[in-house]
């Protein structure tokens, strides 16, 4: 394993409502030094979840919202916050009811999922859900999010939409395929 940097100094450096942006001057085992900025959530929140409902053996939901970092409406996976006193799979239940209108019978934990470690802390927890039934609650979403849905054996040709671009999705829908083939509950 490769010996960590020493940091010499951290600085919070930018601080909103969502971000705070962290400075770092880091020491190399080789004596580089490197300054690093980076968002950090120290202590900030309890987690992030996102879930792969299952609508059948072969189709997961979607869902499309106005994304403001991107500025226009993407598909992706009902996601969101771990809210205080909650457990993932409690967080990933009523994610799946705010955004999708469908509860799971059957909610597993699968991993842990980052976007850019380079600069970001942050994490989300990959759930499966199985068994869905309709039921709605209300959300924190601005207007209505439409659902749809995917084969898992189409990712390809999602990939191939303009509003399609979550990567963190994405390989949680490959991951979801995988396992659900490794363990014998999933056929071309």
């Amino acid at each position: 394993m490769p010996q960590k940097p020493q940091t010499l100094e951290a600085k919070i450096v930018a601080k909103s409502r969502l971000f705070t942006v962290e400075q770092v001057q880091l020491r190399f085992s080789n004596g580089v030094e490197r300054t690093y900025e980076r968002l950090v959530n120290k202590g900030q929140g309890y987690g992030a979840v996102m879930v792969v409902a299952m609508q059948d053996e072969r189709t997961a939901l979607l869902i499309e919202e106005y994304c403001g970092g991107t500025d226009d409406y993407q598909l992706s996976l009902p996601k969101g916050l771990v809210e205080p006193g909650e457990d993932v799979l409690e967080a990933a239940n009523r994610e799946l009811m705010e955004e999708a209108g469908f509860g799971a019978q059957q909610l597993e934990f699968l991993t842990h999922l980052s976007l850019s470690p380079g600069y970001m802390s942050q994490k989300i927890a990959v759930v499966l859900a199985r068994g869905l039934y309709e039921k709605r609650l209300p959300g924190d979403e601005p207007e209505p999010i439409r659902v749809d849905q995917v084969d898992l054996y189409q990712l390809s040709e999602l990939t191939a939409r303009a509003n399609f671009t979550e990567g963190r999705a994405l390989a949680a829908l490959y991951l979801v395929r995988d396992l659900l083939e490794q363990r014998g509950e999933l056929q071309r």
